[in-house]
């Protein structure tokens, strides 16, 4: 589903101390590049026995709810609905008949059924759809664990993805061929496989099982405007938010029907929305503008695999000239900078840095945005370690420690952890460290999966530290 291409794979930890990828700090809720125009919903891919403390997870969840006005979601629901990822319009409305049953095949690690349980009821209880697992039989959705490499010979770029029309890779291989995969061509909904890796972290895996339910499930499409939503190929959300649940239900809404054209549904949501958010009716509409094809270009090539440094660093400039003659002042032009400031980091620190403040002070100046802050809080605290400023550090990363949490992201929650403990050592105070590391495991176990992957990321935060030489 959405583009996951924030370089997971360029894990070139600990070469120097500023030389800490994004892919080291963003591996919470970014991948690599997607194949530009796809038409097969995707997420791009990343990169368990444990001798480490037990694994931890998140309690219930916390959406927040939706917090923009009905005008706004309907145009939002309209534009996810009826035209792909690629810019081909979608005709008509398609959509399950309920009950919906899901089935899981293949390889499943041992985490993935209780994170799907645990989505599914958000599912019923959120959106009020019909819909359970069943072990044996035909399923309306069939999600396939299968090995990352299986996933990208058929799709390079991307880490999992969903299909119509097949309940199996096996199946996929020759529908495709045949031309019965197109979205544009599907009414009703009956038969979808989704494919998810089973040899990656466990959070990995759970944040493909939301995008691709969801898509599986609803609206096909990714819009960079929306800042509250896994339906964004900038990623920031790794579950489903508020806001996707409000979609999804307004999406099996009864007074819908497949088959419906873009105006049937528009006449229809107005009523919908005032039934499902009546807190929408009273606020104030702020349209944001539509996001040229150029910048999204600029972005993928930015972000994205196989363009070279100078190119992707070309290309991010690009975006963040785009952004700025725009007019924009929303999370894209803070996405924009933020962008520029990863590509430059290996080689200017300082003017990264101050490419990452500029995307915290849009992302300040704007409700909503705490976990896009919790990012940039991130790399600025891991560049304040890098010049010896512990206390400045420790700021940056307290208020944000309870995000990381609230949005369910283990792997930003370690980083966040380990920047703090990495501070708390410039500071003199080791045996604090050391308890924040050691508390920081099992969520690492989580975020980041296997032993080797948990170690590596105890040595880039390690590789930080002007105290401890540039072995860690």
């Amino acid at each position: 589903m959405n583009l996951r291409f924030l370089d997971m794979q360029d894990r070139l930890c600990a070469a120097a101390r500023w030389l800490i990828v994004w892919a080291c700090l963003m591996l919470a809720a970014c991948g690599p590049g997607r194949e530009r125009g796809a038409e097969t919903p995707t997420r791009t891919a990343v990169g368990a026995t444990s001798s480490l403390p037990p694994m931890r997870t998140f309690p219930d969840p916390r959406p927040v709810r939706a917090a923009r006005s009905n005008q706004e979601i309907a145009r939002d629901i309209l534009d996810l609905s009826f035209q792909l990822e690629s810019g081909r319009a979608l005709p008509v409305l398609s959509r399950f008949e309920e009950p919906i049953t899901v089935r899981v095949t293949g390889k499943p690690p041992v985490t993935l059924m209780a994170d799907l349980d645990r989505l599914l009821y958000r599912l019923r209880s959120e959106a009020n759809l019909d819909i359970r697992r069943i072990s044996e039989g035909q399923a309306n959705i069939t999600i396939e664990a299968v090995s990352g490499d299986a996933i990208r010979r058929h799709l390079p770029t991307a880490a999992c993805f969903v299909v119509p029309n097949v309940s199996s890779l096996s199946e996929y291989r020759v529908a495709r061929n045949r031309g019965l995969t197109d979205w544009t061509k599907l009414t009703r909904r009956e038969r979808l496989a989704v494919f998810v890796p089973y040899d990656v972290s466990p959070q990995e895996t759970r944040d493909c099982l939301h995008e691709e339910l969801a898509q599986a499930l609803g609206p096909l499409n990714d819009l960079y405007r929306l800042s509250d939503s896994v339906f964004n190929d900038d990623n920031v959300h790794a579950v489903l938010t508020g806001f996707d649940m409000l979609i999804l239900r307004a999406y099996y809404a009864h007074d819908l029907e497949v088959g419906m054209t873009r105006q049937e549904v528009a006449a229809r949501l107005p009523e919908i929305l005032t039934r499902l958010n009546p807190a929408g009716n009273g606020l104030p509409s702020r349209f944001a503008p539509e996001t040229p094809r150029a910048w999204i270009d600029a972005i993928q090539t930015a972000l994205g695999p196989g363009a070279s440094l100078p190119r992707r660093r070309a290309a991010a400039l690009e975006a963040l000239r785009i952004a700025q003659a725009s007019g924009w002042d929303d999370h894209r032009l803070g996405f924009s900078h933020f962008a520029l400031g990863r590509l430059i980091q290996g080689s200017n620190g300082t003017l990264a840095a101050q490419q990452f403040a500029a995307a915290d002070l849009v992302y300040q100046r704007h409700s909503g945005m705490d976990l896009h802050r919790a990012f940039a809080a991130a790399q600025l605290s891991a560049y304040a370690i890098t010049q010896g400023r512990g206390e400045e550090a420790l700021l940056r990363v307290k208020p944000h420690l309870a995000t990381a949490k609230r949005y369910e992201n283990a792997a930003l929650l370690t980083t966040l952890m380990l920047l703090q403990a990495e501070a708390l050592d410039v500071t003199g105070r080791s045996a604090e460290a050391e308890a924040v590391r050691l508390d920081s495991l099992g969520w690492a176990r989580y975020g980041y999966g296997a032993d080797w992957a948990v170690q590596a990321k105890l040595r880039d935060m390690s590789a930080l530290n002007p105290l401890k030489g540039p072995n860690g």
